[in-house]
């Protein structure tokens, strides 16, 4: 069960939390890299929500469920991007509009899991955790939420990002000191959009491609 802690001088926030753990494997089972859909339909998701300690053996899951986890992913992927300082186009690999809107739309989305799959306080004398109020899938959900909750009140949220390379967009979490990381890796997703950038100027300046 993940919860929100008061005390928040466990972890450094150089360093990923259970809590980032999480929330990461769960962005991250989009099918990235050639890697398979982890919640393509309703068995897969029920392996991915077990083996992530979100639900029990037995917990019925519906294709209606998988839908709903994919589209939490996606908001939630959405708002790692703009973590990442992305604030153009619309969500990865969704052909939708760009700019604000999505967003908008992601954190609205949010806004109504958080209805939809409430957490409750478990205060005792050492610490307050937010856990879900909530069995079965409709738990597991809150869980992904109380992760999200933890984050936040440690101050480490906005360290969790999607890489802002179009093909990729692998959540990361972010080490530097300044919290400056845009791409899960620079040598390899950095170098990527630098090139893309560099061939986008040169087609765009015909005489600046001669001089070279």
């Amino acid at each position: 069960m993940v919860g929100v802690v008061t005390d928040q001088g466990r972890h450094s926030p150089l360093s990923p939390p259970e809590a980032a753990d999480l929330v990461l494997d769960f962005v991250n089972t989009r099918p990235i890299d050639g890697r398979e859909e982890r919640l393509a339909d309703a068995p897969a998701a029920a392996r991915w929500l077990r083996a992530a300690g979100l639900a029990r053996e037995g917990t019925l899951v519906t294709e209606a469920d998988a839908a709903a986890a994919r589209e939490l992913r996606q908001a939630l992927v959405t708002v790692l991007l703009a973590h990442a300082g992305e604030h153009a186009g619309g969500g990865p690999g969704d052909g939708g509009p760009g700019g604000g809107t999505a967003l908008e739309e992601a954190e609205a989305h949010l806004r109504r899991s958080g209805a939809l799959y409430p957490l409750s306080p478990v205060v005792t004398a050492h610490d307050v955790r937010l856990v879900p109020a909530q069995e079965g899938v409709p738990g597991a959900f809150g869980g992904l939420l109380a992760a999200v909750s933890e984050l936040a009140r440690g101050g480490i949220w906005a360290r969790v990002k999607a890489c802002r390379n179009p093909p990729c967009h692998l959540g990361f979490y972010d080490r530097t000191r300044n919290c400056s990381a845009a791409y899960c890796s620079p040598k390899r997703c950095g170098a990527q959009v630098a090139m893309r950038s560099y061939r986008s100027r040169r087609a765009a300046d015909p005489a600046d491609a001669a001089r070279e």
